[in-house]
């Protein structure tokens, strides 16, 4: 089987997610072929040198997995896209473009955090254009420690504010986003994550049923696809 997550958040505040995972990462990752975290697995990001001793612990507990056996796979969210290959190093896991396509089990499956879809935010995706400049990456991450995380903490708050006023609708993806991300590479699965609304969707593309399945995001529980030969199925569970 292989296992995909994402949206975790992880961070100091929330000691019950990061108990849940790493319970997760000693037992039921264990039993993977591979495990795919598709983005925001940290709540924040602001450089592969920042301190925080959280990321040292779960760095060394995916490192663990995949010394175990369990190849790690990476794909950045709209929470930690700065993270980089020093932690990708630390931690054993394979950094991949923000759309990849697998093959498993005789399904081709696009994988990918699932911002991009959001097309009908538009005031999100020009800060995400912004962001995603390797020009202000380096220069953001250039900056002191200290300048970073103020930066940081006023970006989550203006995020925030600003989501509050969105509509449901806006910060979800656009259908036809997802009928032309499939279409280009011509395939019939989609696992994404990023919206917290877990779902399996049905719908049509490239002339045939296609199907877009929706990780939710770890609050209150956890949440995880495994890929079998005879299925895909989403499935929530405790810490």
């Amino acid at each position: 089987m292989i296992l995909f997550i994402a949206d975790l958040h992880l961070c100091s505040e929330e000691p019950a997610i990061t108990a849940g995972f790493l319970r997760f990462l000693a037992g039921t990752a264990r039993e993977a072929q591979a495990l795919y975290i598709l983005g925001d697995l940290f709540e924040a990001w602001i450089g592969d040198d920042d301190p925080e001793p959280l990321h040292d612990q779960i760095a060394l507990a995916i490192k663990s997995l995949v010394d175990a056996g369990v190849p790690c796979f990476f794909i950045h969210g709209n929470r930690d896209f700065l993270l980089g290959k020093r932690f990708a190093r630390k931690s054993g896991m394979t950094l991949l473009p923000e759309e990849k396509v697998l093959e498993l089990y005789g399904r081709k499956i696009l994988i990918l955090h699932g911002d991009t879809l959001c097309t009908d935010d538009s005031g999100y995706q020009a800060f995400r254009q912004k962001v995603h400049n390797p020009v202000i990456q380096r220069l953001f991450l250039a900056l002191p420690l200290f300048i970073r995380r103020r930066i940081a903490a006023r970006m989550r708050a203006g995020s925030k504010a600003a989501n509050s006023s969105k509509s449901m609708t806006i910060m979800d993806v656009n259908p036809q986003a997802v009928v032309n991300a499939l279409t280009r590479h011509q395939v019939q699965w989609m696992i994404h994550g990023h919206t917290h609304r877990p779902e399996i969707h049905s719908l049509t593309a490239n002339d045939k049923p296609a199907f877009r399945c929706v990780l939710g995001a770890w609050h209150t529980h956890g949440s995880m696809i495994k890929v079998t030969p005879a299925d895909v199925e989403l499935i929530p569970f405790d810490f």
